[in-house]
C-alpha cells in the first residue's frame, strides 16, 4: 500500500478548518490553492496549509483523518499550534 497524508488547509490564523487526506500532498495542496476542485476549500478560500502528518500506509491516513474530524475544534486547534504556533504556510515546504 502507499503511504498518505493527513492535512488542516485553513483560509487565515483561526479560521475556518478542512481536514483531508491525499497520496500527493503538493500535487492536492496546488488543487485548494488555485481552485481547481470546486466545492467547500475554494467557496470558503481554504489554502494556507497549516499541519500536515505523514503515514506509511494511506489506511491508516485515512483512518486518523476520520478520528480528527471527531474532534472538537479546540483539540485541533491546541494541535496545530503545538506544531505552527504562528500559522504559518507550510506549503512552501513541499516543493
Amino acid at each position: 500500500m502507499r503511504g498518505g497524508w493527513v492535512y488542516i488547509i485553513t483560509n487565515r490564523p483561526n479560521g475556518t478548518l478542512y481536514i483531508g487526506v491525499t497520496t500527493d500532498l503538493p500535487r492536492r495542496i496546488w488543487e485548494h490553492k488555485t481552485g481547481a476542485v470546486p466545492g467547500f476549500t475554494s467557496r470558503y478560500g481554504l489554502n494556507r496549509l497549516v499541519y500536515a502528518e505523514q503515514h506509511g500506509d494511506i489506511r491508516d491516513a485515512i483512518r486518523r483523518e476520520r478520528t480528527m474530524k471527531t474532534w472538537r475544534r479546540a483539540w485541533k486547534v491546541r494541535l496545530i499550534c503545538a506544531e505552527n504556533p504562528d500559522w504559518n504556510d507550510l506549503s512552501d515546504a513541499l516543493t
